[in-house]
């Protein structure tokens, strides 16, 4: 396969409800879709799903914009393949940014699997024909505002919610929640806003109280010491997040007893390839995973659900309809669930069509590179 042309669009869509977390509180998203249009003009869409500020990572939509249309682009334009597992070699001297790599990585994968006419899921080596789906819900004013929040989407059929937490909001409404939804599979995700004081270890260990599936990235992402010593203290599954960008950083935290759920972001880790190392590897130990999301667009969405269908996500993954945050997505059929189910496509490559209008009518700049 060549692909001969190549382009960015900086595409903004607002959410529908504005969603807070530790860090930072955002009502729209600015993402990065990534067109790969091959010799015979075939097209394939990625989506490079970094957030706009260097909160969650040191990747900002900025950041990412350079890096595709300065190296990976250029690196990959006129250059021949057979697999898209060939194309992060296109780029190797690049060091870390995986969100920038994730989003070609993701284009190449839909182009290659629409090609061969098989679906991006089976492409992948996913076994699934639905996955389950969770919804992440963020910091509230109110602990009321966040019941009705958590009563909308049991009442749309999701089997899991996910609450933000932070020092501060912890265990007052999770206690809250539970005592509401008192069967409701619930977890907590605090991206690494704690610290090792008395007083934060004390609000986390007593998150054990309230039958958590499990308690999300409480430290930074290097302290996987810190991480290792609440789960020997705790019951509850520690789950990583922001501590595994790579294969090495989950083999250090699996001898460090650091987790015993991960969460695989398509984004965090670089790309599918990558993604699909992981699940391999969490496979080996034992650790079952769940896929979350940077509140993807239809087509990081599209993606997920493909990786979703692999057959170690056992737990709900963030992969929850469209229309959970955006009143209209860039794909069409947009992505949807029944009763928390989302049915993977059987269609060729992503298996939803781009709506280019749409595109156009909401890109704030685009950048071609051509061969």
């Amino acid at each position: 396969m060549l692909v001969t042309n190549a382009s960015l669009h900086l595409v903004r869509l607002p959410l529908v409800h504005e969603f807070r977390t530790s860090s930072h509180a955002k009502n729209h998203l600015d993402h990065i879709l990534v067109r790969l249009v091959d010799q015979d003009g075939a097209v394939g869409w990625g989506e490079i799903a970094s957030p706009s500020d260097p909160y969650y990572s040191p990747e900002t939509v900025d950041t990412c914009w350079l890096v595709a249309e300065r190296y990976l682009l250029p690196a990959l334009v006129g250059q021949r393949w057979q697999h898209p597992s060939e194309v992060p070699g296109t780029w190797a001297k690049v060091r870390g940014h995986r969100f920038a790599k994730a989003g070609v990585d993701i284009a190449a994968w839909a182009l290659w699997s629409a090609d061969d006419g098989v679906p991006l899921a089976r492409a992948l080596g996913g076994t699934r024909t639905s996955v389950v789906a969770g919804v992440s819900l963020g910091i509230e004013p109110t602990v009321d505002a966040l019941l009705e929040q958590v009563a909308k989407q049991v009442g749309a059929g999701y089997p899991r919610v996910k609450l933000k937490i932070a020092p501060g909001w912890d265990v007052e409404p999770v206690r809250q929640v539970r005592r509401a939804f008192p069967e409701l599979m619930l977890h907590v995700d605090a991206n690494g806003a704690y610290g090792e004081s008395a007083e934060e270890l004390r609000a986390l260990r007593a998150l054990d109280d309230y039958g958590l599936s499990m308690i999300e990235q409480p430290f930074g992402p290097r302290n996987l010491l810190a991480h290792a010593a609440l789960q020997r203290g705790v019951e509850t599954p520690i789950c990583l997040d922001e501590s595994v960008d790579t294969l090495d950083d989950l083999r250090t935290a699996i001898v460090l007893g650091a987790l015993k759920v991960l969460n695989i972001k398509v984004s965090r880790m670089g790309g599918l390839g990558a993604a699909v190392a992981a699940h391999d590897l969490a496979g080996e130990h034992g650790i079952p995973v769940w896929c979350g999301g940077m509140h993807e667009f239809g087509v990081g969405r599209a993606a997920n659900v493909a990786l979703s269908s692999l057959p170690g996500f056992s737990l709900p993954s963030d992969v929850s309809a469209s229309d959970k945050y955006y009143a209209r997505d860039v794909i069409v059929p947009p992505v949807a669930a029944a009763a928390g189910v989302v049915q993977v496509p059987t269609a060729p490559g992503l298996g939803h069509a781009v709506d280019d209008a749409f595109v156009a009518a909401t890109t704030l700049r685009s950048a071609e590179v051509s061969g």
